[in-house]
């Protein structure tokens, strides 16, 4: 299962044929039918002419999605362009401000499952849709965005995540293999494997049932985060920064220093508070430690994929793998 996006960068009109055949051939490949495929075909071509039309350049991020015997296509538009003032009114059919037709963004609303968007003036403006094949799974108790690209020039990711249900609590693991290319892929999958094939465990625990299986490979970075009622916990070892946000402000986790698979000199479980409005983030190296999300108003009830799209945009270094994990639990959840 490829958990890294596939990355198109947009800057003319005839890379939005590329981006359509790109998309529509992903689209076959997860089993959509012909309508379908050209469906996510339309969403597609429709983000990336609106990137020409408004932004002069931006990204087209395409990634997989899987969920019990569902398949689907996301896609995060993204752009640093000049934004909308009014969201809503650009989203009625016939408005337009760059001299097209004017149904783009109504258009990509009414073919996708999902859809949603965050603009702000002189910042930019990320888009999502999501569409599946066949009927939509049901609504999940869990929200989870992610964005997870190699980089410039690799055709592998070195970066890793998984999101896994144990016995009714939501586990969460980002990992970043050192280096980057196909050897820091095989190390950080290996720390996916063997997160997915443990129990329930602490998650110390957890990390030192990893450790083995890296140590035949370069070795890896690796934070889990488990939710459990009102509070968060998580354990980490090297450099991946993680935190709760809410309205009311962010809290940093701590992660031990080290390699995990190499150099494990102590490992630490820290706990966290959390609320019904709490978003976890996670993210490997490839971002700024000095990410944040206050200056966004409204980002923080946006869909997850969007934060982490909006996150990468603003934060991402652009000389290693990147990858932002944003997870929120839904409204209505037990959770």
């Amino acid at each position: 299962m490829e958990m890294s996006s596939t990355v198109m960068t947009v800057t003319e009109s005839s890379q939005a044929g590329f981006a359509r055949r790109t998309a529509s051939a992903l689209a076959a490949r997860l089993g959509f039918n012909e309508e379908e495929q050209g469906k996510v075909a339309l969403v597609v071509s429709e983000a990336a002419k609106n990137l020409v039309a408004h932004a002069r350049e931006g990204q087209l991020f395409l990634r997989s999605l899987y969920s019990g015997p569902h398949r689907g296509v996301e896609m995060l538009a993204i752009d640093k362009g000049p934004g909308m003032a009014d969201v809503d009114r650009c989203m009625r059919d016939g408005y337009t401000t760059s001299g097209t037709g004017g149904s783009g963004l109504g258009a990509m609303r009414r073919q996708a499952h999902l859809f949603d968007i965050h603009s702000l003036p002189g910042v930019g403006t990320v888009v999502l849709a999501q569409l599946w094949s066949g009927k939509p799974p049901p609504p999940s108790e869990m929200l989870v965005g992610v964005v997870c690209v190699p980089k410039t020039g690799e055709d592998v990711c070195g970066d890793s995540w998984a999101v896994d249900r144990k016995e009714g609590r939501c586990f969460f693991l980002v990992a970043d293999g050192l280096g980057h290319g196909p050897d820091a892929a095989r190390a950080s999958r290996a720390a996916v494997v063997s997160f997915l094939e443990q129990g329930p465990r602490e998650l110390v625990e957890m990390l030192r049932g990893m450790d083995p299986e890296l140590r035949s490979t370069r070795g890896a970075a690796v934070s889990i985060a488990v939710l459990d009622g009102a509070r968060l916990h998580y354990a980490g070892v090297g450099n991946i920064s993680a935190a709760v946000v809410s309205p009311g402000g962010i809290q940093r986790m701590v992660s031990m220093n080290g390699t995990l698979g190499h150099q494990t000199h102590r490992m630490q479980q820290f706990s966290y508070t959390w609320s019904p409005d709490s978003l976890l983030v996670m993210c490997s190296d490839g971002l700024s430690t000095q990410w944040r999300v206050d200056g966004y108003p409204g980002l923080l009830s946006r869909h997850p994929s969007v934060v982490a799209a909006v996150l990468y945009r603003d934060f991402v270094r652009g000389r290693d793998d990147a990858t932002v994990l944003v997870a929120r639990v839904s409204a209505g959840s037990a959770w």
